[in-house]
């Protein structure tokens, strides 16, 4: 028998990180990715990275939005990661730290054929940079 299903094809638009200081955050991201905000309010900001915007959300209104759903501290330890791939990592990590933007790892070649490097936002959000190796 044949599936009438709908069928849809996900794409990634957004991505929402909870952020305590929202200055604090703007002024991150705004370095370190050289991006003007797209838009800046009260209760948030939000960047173009690409295909996917990045909106970063004062954490009351996290609260509101993921209910019923608990928002984590910082100090709840991590449960996501987002990557960035690139071209040339090394290249990507130096502009990055000429920026401010302290690496906690990497860069260093991964078993399963990525080399990577990490860091986290002011808000403890972890952020990767990662290159094919092509293996």
């Amino acid at each position: 028998m044949e599936s009438h299903e709908p069928t849809f094809t996900p794409s990634l638009s957004a991505i929402s990180l909870l952020v305590d200081d929202l200055e604090v955050a703007r002024a991150f991201y705004s370095r370190a990715f050289a991006e003007d905000a797209l838009w800046i309010d009260e209760k948030s900001v939000g960047f173009s990275l690409g295909s996917v915007v990045l909106n970063l959300l004062i954490r009351s209104e996290g609260e509101r939005l993921l209910t019923p759903a608990p928002v984590a501290s910082r100090e709840a330890g991590e449960r996501s990661q987002l990557s960035i791939w690139v071209d040339d990592i090394d290249t990507v990590v130096e502009v990055l730290t000429g920026r401010g933007v302290r690496f906690d790892t990497g860069p260093v070649d991964q078993d399963w054929g990525m080399r990577t490097a990490t860091f986290l936002d002011p808000d403890g959000h972890s952020w990767e940079i990662a290159q094919d190796l092509g293996n």
